[in-house]
């Protein structure tokens, strides 16, 4: 069958899909005389005075004088770049309307980044707030990059000590750790050190055996060996490595680890002898005393 021109026009010519627009109803106010736009098209209508009084951006783009005047029967629309959750959470803290619980740092970030976009200080304190609180309080990295970003001084130190029960050298944690500024980073990334260092140090310090002093027994004065003490000590340095809070060191490691069970049962070579050669109870503690000590935020 032939098809005529005027069926093909009918058939083929197909009109693009147009995007469907929605206005929130949280924000749906006919006395408002600005309409923002997200960027999945969602419209918020809002008052300018609420937007002046709390944004510098807006503050500073309502001095341009519109042509004509926006008014609630005809009101100014401004298409933003930040999706309608982020808008939506943003315009509820300057509007003063009640506002869910933050549990994402993905959405905390999104809100940060429009609060100092737009020069929001209402949400950025508001965040400031939240951050500390579970569940937003175990991502300590994503915490203190935040923190060390927006100059929170006292944030950034409860965050710092709160990576000292992670591994900084894991992939997952490098990869969060190159998200913070290079001296934030620096700052944490000596704070994990010391702690290690200072464990290494003590513990060759007097009455702890050292690599140098001469290997006898205590009572009998007879040559021994401290290998046991020797690989203890470098599992407890390691461990300090991977995990600089020390806590695993305290309550399992120097009661569980093979190394630290064979350090205890120890016993002078001299037959005559047979001493144990490291008194545990005492070890244990002024390697305790050592950890609790060690400074403990940047």
């Amino acid at each position: 069958m032939e098809t005529s021109p005027a069926d093909v026009a009918c058939t083929d010519v197909v009109s693009p899909p147009k995007r469907e627009t929605s206005v929130h109803p949280a924000f749906d106010s006919p006395e408002a005389d600005i309409i923002i736009v997200s960027r999945d098209l969602t419209y918020f209508r809002v008052h300018s005075f609420t937007l002046k009084t709390t944004s510098g951006w807006f503050r500073s783009l309502f001095t341009l004088p519109p042509n004509p005047a926006p008014t609630a029967s005809s009101p100014e629309t401004i298409h933003l770049d930040e999706d309608a959750e982020t808008l939506e959470i943003v315009l509820r803290m300057i509007s003063g309307l009640p506002i869910t619980p933050i549990t994402s740092y993905d959405i905390i970030d999104a809100v940060l980044y429009a609060s100092e976009k737009y020069d929001m200080p209402g949400p950025a304190s508001l965040v400031r707030i939240a951050i500390l609180t579970p569940p937003l309080a175990d991502q300590p990295l994503r915490l203190y990059a935040s923190s060390s970003r927006f100059g929170w001084i006292d944030e950034a130190r409860v965050a710092s000590e709160r990576t000292l029960a992670l591994d900084l050298w894991s992939e997952e944690n490098w990869k969060m750790l190159r998200r913070v500024d290079g001296p934030a980073a620096l700052d944490l990334l000596k704070l994990h050190r010391s702690r290690r260092e200072g464990v290494q140090k003590r513990l060759e310090e007097y009455p702890f055996v050292s690599c140098s002093a001469d290997a006898l027994c205590a009572r009998c004065r007879r040559q021994t060996d401290h290998h046991t003490w020797r690989e203890l000590k470098y599992k407890i340095l390691m461990e300090m490595d991977a995990r600089p809070l020390g806590d695993t060191v305290l309550n399992v490691g120097l009661q569980e680890w093979p190394e630290a069970k064979a350090c205890w049962e120890a016993r002078c070579p001299n037959t005559a002898c047979a001493s144990v050669i490291y008194d545990k109870t005492e070890t244990v503690r002024l390697i305790r005393d050592c950890i609790e000590s060690l400074p403990k935020t940047i």
